[in-house]
Parts: structure tokens; C-alpha cells; sequence
């Protein structure tokens, strides 16, 4: 029985932990106005007839806060990392200067801050009805156990604390991420 009880509890956890991850995840892909190689993840390149993922026929690097360097591991790739770049919509307008491919980074309006920072709120919420979701299921499985009604309680009570940590790490993480977004 008491096994039961903690595989449900590590369970729960394992799947708040799961939603953080994913939070972080996409929060990556919300550009505060500085160069992150991680800006670039998405975009894919044709490469022997294949689409291939940018960051596996290139380096990538930031020599400074606003631009993004592409060092392909061939030179014949740089008008196809240039294609891949503008198909993937990011807002960038890549350069080359024979060797690499440059993409400045703009900085972003007050107006796009705004919009970036509720985008950031909404998958922060998202993370927080995925961990409540978790916590409606770790606390169903409990219930089907028949377990003593104060005991029952006191595994109630286990499973909300933990559901309030993770939601509070959330906060953290999303307060973070506005307190980059609105930093010009």
C-alpha cells in the first residue's frame, strides 16, 4: 500500500517537473532583443536532399549581444542556410560575407515587448493548468486506493504543497523571463 502511495506522489512530481521543462522550453523560443543561438533552432536546411536541422551542417555563434554568426561546415550551404533562415519566418534578414552567414538581431519596440511578454504569461499558465491537471490525477489515484480518511487528508495535503511549489517555480521562471523581455 504504501508503495502505491509513493509511486503516485513521485509520479505526480515526475509530471510537474515535465511541465517546468516544457515551460523553459518555450519560453527559448520568445527572443528578449538579444542573440541566442537557440533563436535559430527551428530553422532546417536542405542538405543532400534531406531537410536537416541548422545546428547539425553549422556552428553557430554570437560575437556580440545583436548579431548571430553561421559557420557552415561546407561553403556551398550558405544560400541554403540563407533560404532556411527566411522559410522559417523568425523575422531575420540574413547576410553573407562569402565565409559565413550574418543575421543582425533588431532590437524590439516597446509594442513587441508587450506582446512577447503576454506570450510568456500565456505559456506560463498553460505550465500552471498542466501541473493543477497533475495534481486532479495524483489526487483521483489516491482516492481509488481506500486508504484511511486521515491518512487520505495528510496525502491530500502532500499533493497541494507540491502543486504550490511547482506553480510558485513557474512565477519564478516567467518573472524572470518578463524582467529579460522588458529589459531595452
Amino acid at each position: 500500500m504504501n508503495e502505491d502511495v509513493d509511486f503516485i506522489l513521485d509520479s505526480a512530481e515526475e509530471a510537474m517537473q515535465n511541465a517546468i521543462k516544457h515551460l523553459e522550453k518555450q519560453l527559448i523560443n520568445i527572443r528578449a532583443g538579444k542573440a541566442n543561438p537557440t533563436m535559430l533552432n527551428s530553422v532546417m536546411v536542405e542538405y543532400y536532399g534531406s531537410q536537416t536541422p541548422l545546428s547539425q551542417v553549422s556552428n553557430i555563434n554570437t560575437p556580440d549581444a545583436r548579431t548571430l554568426s553561421i559557420q557552415p561546415f561546407e561553403k556551398g550551404l550558405i544560400p541554403e542556410i540563407e533560404k532556411g533562415i527566411q522559410n522559417a519566418n523568425l523575422g531575420f534578414n540574413p547576410s553573407n560575407n562569402g565565409n559565413n552567414v550574418i543575421i543582425n538581431v533588431p532590437p524590439l519596440t516597446e509594442e513587441r515587448r508587450q506582446q512577447l511578454a503576454k506570450q510568456a504569461k500565456a505559456e506560463a499558465e498553460e505550465a500552471k493548468i498542466g501541473v493543477r491537471n497533475d495534481r486532479r490525477s495524483a489526487l483521483a489515484d489516491l482516492k481509488k486506493l481506500d486508504l484511511p480518511e486521515d491518512t487520505q487528508k495528510d496525502l491530500e495535503e502532500d499533493v497541494q504543497k507540491l502543486t504550490d511549489k511547482f506553480v510558485a517555480r513557474i512565477d519564478d521562471i516567467y518573472t524572470a523571463k518578463e524582467k529579460e523581455i522588458m529589459t531595452v
